[in-house]
């Protein structure tokens, strides 16, 4: 595979100005399930214990509250909707139930002690389910949870060589790293080919980068707009 054959979209933005729909939400999924391969997703826990998809661990940015989701049941995140559109936060099972079977869902662990949570919803679906982490724990804890394929992040550029050995421990299918990585060192992708990882660089803000990505021989990108691609 190359870039220009596998996307994942990740649909992102400031709260009120997202790049095309409110970012984590079951409508954005749905959209971009329609243009891209995968898709992308950030899950958290809120304070009555269910997995939530949103990227922060604070409300403030998304929903324009000054508090933390660890402290904000899912009761009480049902009041709130995200920026200026009629979208709530969903539960992970809702976003899932959102993707049609066909589209691929990338799950980003932004915590630890959700692995087995996830790994639950994603028996529910027919989706491939792949997850990924910044959090060399949490991914340790999703491999001891379920046989889900996973993925290490990272935007480090004194860790790569770390990421690799990590993902080799983990038994990981990808790598992604954030794409200047790639372009400060294009080696980086050849000695991620070389170990038997696919790479996904993130996350694309505008059309500009991809090309180069392409050439560079990565698996996937991480992107916020389709159109970028050309989709």
């Amino acid at each position: 595979m190359n870039a220009s054959e596998w996307f994942i979209m990740r649909v992102v933005g400031h709260r009120g100005c997202p790049d095309l729909y409110p970012e984590n939400t079951a409508l954005a999924f749905r959209e971009a399930s329609a243009r891209c391969d995968w898709i992308e997703l950030d899950v958290r826990r809120c304070a009555s214990g269910e997995a939530v998809v949103l990227h922060d661990a604070t409300l403030d940015r998304t929903l324009g509250v000054d508090r933390a989701l660890a402290d904000t049941s899912l009761a009480e995140l049902r009041e709130y909707l995200v920026g200026d559109s009629d979208e709530g936060v969903p539960t992970l099972r809702e976003a899932l139930s959102a993707v049609p079977s066909g589209t691929a869902v990338n799950v980003e662990l932004k915590a630890e002690g959700i692995a087995e949570t996830v790994a639950d919803a994603a028996d529910r679906v027919g989706n491939e389910v792949v997850v990924s982490s910044f959090s060399a724990d949490a991914l340790r804890e999703c491999r001891t949870r379920s046989d889900l394929p996973v993925a290490t992040v990272t935007m480090d550029p004194d860790a790569w060589e770390a990421t690799l050995e990590l993902a080799a421990e983990l038994d990981a299918d990808y790598v992604h790293p954030h794409y200047e990585l790639l372009f400060e060192s294009p080696d980086r992708v050849v000695r991620a080919h070389d170990r038997g990882f696919e790479v996904n660089a993130w996350t694309l803000r505008s059309a500009a980068p991809f090309d180069r990505l392409a050439e560079l021989g990565v698996d996937g990108v991480i992107l916020n707009d389709p159109a970028y691609a050309g989709r």
